[in-house]
């Protein structure tokens, strides 16, 4: 059913910040369809998924995060980001929703709804036989297209999630080209926390170097008017914005992104020195969030807004409002 590979944390010392991997050993998991027999138990998932969870060894009971991928990306691309996720004590789903998509998003919202109810009924069958997926404690996040997504189903737009959603995360979320050139179904409004989202807790994160073309021939990848900036000053309390100086929109993938598509991800955007310090943060701020708001434990996520906590990137703004 699933094509396991694992990883073991190699940290030796007893103090692991979040922006580490994390005490539980990881494995990921590969969902497909075809996996399945007609007479199985276990229903299909409507698209391909890669699943990251602590092992067996550790096992427990875990909240899930949906992850989704960014503009023609692929799910596996984002491999390193979710078991770091992962090895904090989550399970982290991470669906290929698209290989080829048009400018409408709308059955990306759909699909993604359906993959929320796939987990409610599926998700504890696939996952090592310990580890118990806690759906009441859900949250979902995205990145540059795929955070348009998750705001989007968050807002109810199109069709809503069959679960609740408890926390919403744009991670560098792009809604089209500009301003006046937003692609469907629009999500932003241009009014100031206008997102109705009846107190769900949001957290966006986005790139310095986004709104900025690499060279004359492509336009930005985060450009001004649809961006992070933009998503955050649409939401409603309590919000939290972290704006990362000098690293670029893809900064978040994998060391090695393979094939043609993998290639394209240096090229097509301004990026920074490397990947690892701002996947590092984006993991570890994912997980002080989640923490603050399913587990009940904010004191890394105020660390990290204090300027308490050592981090591996620099902030050109950090704001709050609770």
């Amino acid at each position: 059913m699933s094509s396991p590979s694992s990883s073991t944390n190699d940290t030796t010392s007893n103090f692991i910040t979040i922006f580490d991997n994390g005490t539980y050993s990881t494995v990921l998991l590969n969902i497909k369809a075809e996996d399945f027999s007609s007479d199985s138990k276990t229903t299909s998932p409507s698209k391909p998924l890669i699943i990251a969870t602590p092992s067996c060894s550790e096992g427990g009971e875990f909240p899930v995060l949906l992850m989704l991928h960014g503009y023609i990306l692929y799910n596996h691309f984002y491999s390193q980001l979710i078991k770091h996720i992962a090895s904090h004590g989550f399970v982290v789903i991470a669906p290929q929703l698209y290989t080829i998509a048009g400018a409408d998003s709308s059955d990306e919202i759909k699909d993604t709804a359906a993959i929320i109810d796939w987990a409610s009924k599926s998700l504890k069958n696939v996952l090592p036989s310990n580890v118990r997926p806690n759906l009441d404690k859900l949250a979902i996040s995205g990145h540059s297209r795929g955070g348009k997504v998750a705001f989007a189903l968050a807002l109810k737009k199109v069709t809503t999630s069959p679960l609740k959603i408890s926390a919403l995360i744009g991670i560098d979320p792009v809604d089209g080209m500009g301003k006046k050139n937003q692609t469907p179904p629009p999500v932003l409004t241009h009014l100031p926390q206008s997102f109705k989202l009846d107190g769900m807790p949001v957290l966006v994160i986005g790139s310095g170097f986004g709104a900025i073309k690499k060279n004359p021939l492509f336009p930005p990848c985060a450009p001004e008017g649809v961006n992070h900036e933009n998503f955050y000053n649409e939401s409603q309390n309590p919000a939290w914005y972290f704006l990362v100086k000098d690293y670029g929109h893809l900064d978040m993938l994998d060391d090695c992104t393979k094939g043609v598509r993998g290639v394209s991800t240096y090229c097509l955007c301004k990026n920074g020195q490397s990947r690892e310090p701002m996947r590092k943060f984006v993991g570890g701020v994912i997980v002080a969030f989640l923490n603050a708001y399913l587990k009940a434990d904010e004191s890394m996520l105020v660390s990290i807004r204090d300027g308490e906590e050592t981090i591996p990137v620099k902030f050109d703004k950090v704001d709050v409002r609770l």
